[in-house]
């Protein structure tokens, strides 16, 4: 962790919502002025979009895919969030998604990577978004570095079901072949992705409020309307509970530690409760300096 060079981190699995709550994130940086460095997960797979399709290829997909931390870089991504705390800088690249228009009018081929480079230096602070912001082994510890860590995780069976719902509809994939990949990763989701969420600060976790118990079999996704968010707080004893009750109508507390919204309520309370966060970090960086 950096007073001078603070490290926001959202982490998530792909569909959980991390998308979204970067989103949020990305307004609040601009309401408050806030220049961040802006890094996504994606950029520290190990393969190639067509790399990993000859590894699926061979059957080897329970073991390379991206939930794995073999395969991804996770030595760099630790290696930016060290040096970034010590020197504002650090190593990052982009994956070319296939709507980066730039990127790819740049000669960059879909589902490739940008050549490693330097991240800005005056930067105010580096936020990353993506599937190992909150690893920690014996062999590495990315959470270490990070001074606000936050968790986005739907309960298992609706992010099945947003996962089921994105690949069918909007990546062509059959839903066999969805179901398939959900099942070969299962290992890798238990051992290097769920742990994560004990090592956040905060944790948004969606639960649906209607019957999601056979998640292959339901067509739609529940919208937020029927959703709750439960909201996790490590550190409990300095948050201002009634402050957010009163602010947040229709939450209530299930435990000491744990705040309970409507759907809907979620940016109303990615705002409440993280804004005074990210002020309290830039105001230790003003003292740091």
């Amino acid at each position: 962790m950096s007073s001078q060079y603070p490290i926001i981190a959202v982490t998530g699995s792909s569909g959980a919502g991390t998308t979204t709550t970067g989103r949020a994130f990305s307004k609040l940086f601009v309401s408050e002025g806030l220049n961040a460095a802006t890094v996504s997960g994606d950029s520290f797979h190990r393969y190639t979009r067509e790399e990993m399709a000859r590894v699926a290829e061979r059957g080897d997909y329970g073991d390379f895919n991206h939930f794995s931390l073999e395969a991804n870089h996770i030595d760099k991504l630790e290696a930016l969030f060290q040096d970034f705390g010590s020197t504002g800088t650090g190593q990052y690249r982009e994956y070319v998604h296939d709507e980066d228009r730039e990127l790819i009018a740049a000669g960059h081929e879909p589902g490739s990577f940008t050549p490693w480079q330097n991240l800005p230096s005056d930067c105010d602070l580096l936020f990353y978004e993506g599937l190992h912001g909150g690893v920690q082994t014996e062999q590495h510890d990315v959470a270490g570095h990070v001074d606000l860590l936050v968790g986005v995780v739907p309960i298992v069976n609706l992010e099945w079901i947003q996962k089921i719902h994105r690949d069918t509809h909007h990546r062509g994939y059959s839903q066999d072949e969805v179901v398939e990949t959900i099942v070969n990763r299962m290992d890798d989701y238990v051992q290097d992705i769920v742990p994560q969420f004990s090592n956040t600060h905060i944790n948004f976790q969606r639960v649906p409020t209607v019957d999601t118990s056979n998640p292959f079999v339901v067509r739609e996704v529940p919208s937020a309307d029927e959703s709750m968010i439960v909201v996790h707080f490590r550190h409990y004893a300095d948050v201002d509970f009634q402050r957010l009750l009163q602010m947040i109508p229709g939450s209530f507390m299930s435990r000491q530690d744990t705040l309970v919204i409507p759907g809907p309520k979620l940016p109303l309370a990615i705002d409440l409760i993280l804004r005074p966060r990210i002020l309290e970090l830039m105001e230790h960086k003003r003292y740091a300096w």
